[in-house]
This record gives structure tokens, sequence and C-alpha cells, in this order.
């Protein structure tokens, strides 16, 4: 198993971690199960988004003997009514749920407490300005939760609150699809097929920005619907008309900048097996760029996708890295000075490119890679 720094937080995580979903309504023996394969594959990161006790419960008795081997990303802000989730932002139920969730999982803390499910920029205002992040920051420095994080779909909503510094995890939606589509408030539009009746051509620039942002300022990405609810591995269901692999969504997640982990949404111990066999996968199977140039819906023309299909460049030069901290110092403005340190160590820089064109000839979505190369020699200078 592979593990990223997961932003600024030093904590460590497996790019391969476990959503909820397949601990519910799942008895504890299933649990325990998932937990094993989890333990025995390197994986460590397990989001518990729902608040339902059978499942906090279920999670608590597996984790027994093991708890600092795990990386627990709890939500804030999820209550259980009716024998169903809804979420919350009375305080009286914040606190409740997350005392709730602390006692079910038998743990004084979580490594993450994640705000949860910031859709909107104007909610996003009053949490940021109100009791729930308060809340939060009281459970920061009480040792309670290690960092704080936010769960949302809303590039716009989740950039600002990324900017403020208050955020130190997203958790966000990252797939193929659901990048092209522009920031709203209704959540929905994401999958609905009116999105898609009109061909798409190359990613939003808000969601890009995002990433980017995130990388920037070491506000570590947690991914979550990186399969679009199972619809991107569905030739009938998939938004761009033709499905992907497993493991191609996979890829394409953690090629982001800033994407710290996917949170496999397996529902059985046999489908969590098939996701961590990730690590293990060849390059060949990774491989979602002929497959995004194929799709019949969907266009990144011109738009560097970090695949490594230039690759090899004779001069040595790692052309995706370098067109990655270009990307990063054009959303800034000016160069970071981790995006500077970063390049500074590079083997190869881009001033060494002889414009021969063979890394244009390789490339799947028609980069202009030999303007890219001059431009960072003018920016980065050699």
């Amino acid at each position: 198993m592979n593990y990223r720094k997961l932003g600024r937080t030093g904590i460590s995580v497996s790019e391969v971690g476990m959503g909820c979903e397949g601990f519910l309504e799942k008895s504890d023996e299933t649990v325990k199960q998932f937990l094993d394969i989890m333990e025995a594959g390197g994986a460590n990161c397990i989001d518990l988004y729902s608040p339902d006790p059978l499942m906090r419960s279920a999670v608590g008795k597996a984790l027994k003997g093991r708890r600092e081997k795990f990386v627990l990303q709890g939500h804030l802000c999820t209550t259980w009514k009716d024998n169903q989730y809804k979420r919350t932002r009375k305080m009286d139920e914040v606190k409740a749920g997350f005392e709730d969730l602390l006692g079910r999982l038998d743990t004084d803390y979580l490594d993450i407490g994640m705000i949860h499910y910031v859709d909107s920029l104007s909610e996003w205002e009053s949490i940021k300005n109100g009791p729930v992040m308060e809340y939060a920051i009281e459970l920061k420095k009480a040792g309670s939760i290690k960092a704080i994080g936010l769960s949302s779909h809303n590039p716009e909503a989740s950039l600002a609150a990324v900017h403020t510094g208050l955020v130190d995890v997203l958790m966000f939606s990252v797939n193929p699809c659901y990048d092209l589509q522009p920031a709203d408030e209704n959540l929905e539009l994401l999958w609905a097929e009116k999105s898609y009746e009109k061909p798409l051509v190359n990613m939003d620039p808000l969601r890009k920005e995002l990433y980017e942002t995130c990388q920037r300022l070491g506000v570590g990405i947690t991914v979550m619907k990186a399969f679009g609810g199972g619809d991107l591995l569905n030739d009938q269901l998939s938004p761009a008309g033709k499905s992907l692999t497993l493991y191609q969504c996979l890829h394409y997640a953690l090629t982001r900048p800033g994407v710290a982990s996917v949170m496999s949404g397996a529902r059985s111990p046999k489908e969590l097996k098939v996701s961590l066999a990730y690590e293990s996968a060849s390059d060949k199977e990774k491989d979602y760029a002929k497959a995004f140039a194929a799709f019949p819906k969907i266009s990144w023309k011109g738009h560097c996708m970090y695949c490594g299909h230039c690759a090899p460049c004779p001069k040595g030069i790692d052309v995706a890295s370098v067109t990655k901290f270009l990307n990063l110092s054009r959303t800034q403005g000016e160069i970071p000075e981790t995006v500077r340190e970063h390049y500074a160590v590079l083997s190869h820089t881009a001033s060494e490119c002889v414009r021969c064109g063979v890394c244009e000839t390789r490339c799947p979505f028609q980069v202009p890679v030999m303007e890219n190369m001059k431009e960072a020699t003018s920016l980065f200078g050699k």
C-alpha cells in the first residue's frame, strides 16, 4: 500500500480507503472482516458519515485492540432520527451526535472531524461564523479531533472554505464526469441526464482551481463518489456514454492535485479486496487516458490530465510534474514557495526541452506541451 500525507495535518493515509456504505446493514462479523482485510492490505482511512447507531457500534467492536492502526474520518452534524440519517445544524444534536460516535467507537478522539455536507456558499458563511465552527475548533484544541474537515460537492463553497485556513481536510466528489460540471447548489445536477445532453469540453475551471489551491495551501482531499455511485462503471448508466474500470476511476482521482485518499464504496469484502488490488495493478490497467479520449460525449482537448502518456522525454523531463507546477502557479498568479521548491529539485527542468515534439505526438488530448515547457522556463528560470 502506498501512503500519502493528508495535506498539512501530518497524518499519513492509504491511497485507497473505505467508505462507510459497505458497513451499513452488515453483521458485526462482516464489519470485522472488512477491517481485517483493510489491516492486511495496509489500508487505514475510514469515512464514517452515517450516524446509524448499529453501524457505529459494529465498527467500534471491530476496532477493538487496533484503533491506532486506522485513521477515522467522522462527521459532525449528522444525527439519527426515525431510523434514518438526517443532517443537522442544531448544536444540541451536533454535540450529542459526536459524543455518540466516540462512545460507540470506544475512542476518545477522531483523526478528522468532518463538518458534514456544506453545499452552498451561504451555508458556508453561516458555518464559518457560527457555533458549528466554534465547536469544531474547541474539539481540535481539546484533542478530541486532530483535524477539521468539510464535506462538499460544490467547488465554490469549498474554495471559500479552503481560503479561510479553518479547514484542514476537504472531502469532495472527484470523478471525470462531475469535474466537467459548473458549481451549483443543487448537487443532483452532477448526475442528471440533462447535464450531459450537450457535448462537454474540458474540466470546469473552478474545480481545477479548487484541487490546485488545496495542494498549494496544504489542504488534503479525501475523495467520495470516485465511481459516480457506480454509474461510471456501467456503459448504460455512465454520463460519458461509455464505462470506465474501477482502477481507471481510482487512478484519475489519485492523479488530481491535493488528493490523498479515495474512499472506496465497497459493498462486500470481495469488492474491497478488488479495490485494494489497485496498488498492484499494472500501469495499463490504471491508464484512463485512451478511454477518456474515446468518450463520445466528452472532450478534454488541450487539457493536461497528468496521465504520463507524453513520457519518456529524451531529455528526462517529467512533463506531467512540470505541467502541474505550471498550472499551480497560473492559478495563483505567482509562484508559491512550495511549488518553487518542488520544481527546483526536479532532476530535469523545462529549460532542457529541445522541442523535438515527440511528447505531443503521444498525448491523447492534444496538449501544447512544447509551449507549456517554454512558459515554464520563462516562469521558473533555468
